[in-house]
């Protein structure tokens, strides 16, 4: 590496994230859509997460599994929207190394642990299908402590040599990321030091630890589908089928679009396909989680809209309550 490159890489304090440059035009309406996504997101993954914990009768693995979904929903579009609304409404658009490579770190720790919980939200489907005389026995607490434990370590040691091996590159050429959030392969198009060891250890690492999650889930679900056929009635299978439809579905959406961002030939990529693809990756998923689960579980989709209520009735009954409280005292 020459002595001017160098110098150059040393320059490089900060990045400039371009975010949706090319439509200037529609960059208010796009923080209003992204503002609206977001806070529904959020709304929607909080209520999920205090419905599961308030309500007993959805202390149970499926349900333990789906509120740690949630809260990585809630990661997922905390990790990155908000900066991307700073730079659509407010033109805010430096970010400081440090806080590129955090932001990177964290949205592939997100992936990782998605991969990892749908595996483990798998495996809880085959048992409860497949085994449901020894289903309580086998998916205890402490097993699905252990499981939840493993994939969020695991998943935040999985991007430190790539973080690493990023954070030491030398941006030399431009520090402007064609991009709304720093993500590795913008990064990796600015750098112009060798990325030969980080797409090397990239393809390895996801046949080995990308891979291995997709090939468990696929196993279960073959083991799922042919225990369902099994079952003589339509209304059993149904029932059984009705149990997995909705992670089913969510397996499909975010595989669907991991393969769309990650699995692209380079004589196809597009950046700007790759922006349109991560929104869905990044926003539209995780507003569609819980409700796809809230309309595919009929237990669930009852309690939240017990949930709801009592929220929506709160504070008519927090002034009832505080009228009787002064009403009491004035006697």
């Amino acid at each position: 590496m020459g002595e001017i490159e160098k110098m150059n890489h040393t320059k490089v304090t900060e990045f400039i994230i371009l975010g949706f440059y090319e439509l200037p035009e529609m960059q208010p309406l796009l923080f209003l859509v992204f503002l609206i996504i977001y806070l529904m997101c959020l709304s929607g993954n909080l209520l999920i997460i205090f419905t599961v914990c308030s309500d007993s009768h959805l202390h149970s693995p499926m349900f333990f599994f789906l509120s740690n979904l949630s809260f990585l929903e809630i990661c997922y579009v905390t990790v990155t929207v908000p900066k991307l609304l700073a730079v659509l409404i407010a033109q805010n658009k430096t970010i400081s190394f440090i806080n590129c490579m955090i932001q990177m770190y964290m949205f592939l720790v997100c992936i990782d642990v998605e991969f990892y919980l749908l595996t483990a939200m798998a495996y809880d489907r085959y048992v409860a299908i497949c085994n449901p005389l020894r289903y309580t026995t086998i998916m205890n607490r402490k097993v699905c402590i252990i499981l939840v434990t493993v994939s969020w370590t695991v998943s935040f040691l999985n991007p430190l040599p790539h973080v690493t091996l990023i954070s030491q590159s030398y941006f030399c050429s431009s520090n402007e990321i064609n991009h709304f959030f720093c993500d590795m392969t913008a990064l990796m198009s600015l750098s112009c030091s060798g990325t030969y060891v980080i797409e090397t250890m990239t393809y390895i690492e996801g046949s080995l630890l990308g891979f291995s999650p997709l090939i468990l889930t696929i196993i279960s679900y073959v083991y799922i589908i042919s225990a369902i056929l099994k079952i003589h009635s339509a209304k059993g299978r149904q029932k059984a089928f009705s149990t997995c439809s909705s992670h089913l579905t969510v397996v499909l959406l975010f595989y669907g679009t991991s393969a769309g961002v990650y699995m692209r030939p380079k004589s196809v990529y597009s950046m700007d396909l790759n922006k349109l693809i991560i929104v869905v990756y990044i926003t539209v998923i995780p507003l569609l989680n819980p409700l796809i689960y809230s309309l595919r579980n009929k237990e669930l989709k009852e309690t939240l809209g017990k949930t709801t209520r009592r929220i929506i009735f709160l504070p008519e009954l927090i002034k009832c309550f505080t009228q009787h409280l002064v009403a009491t005292f004035q006697r």
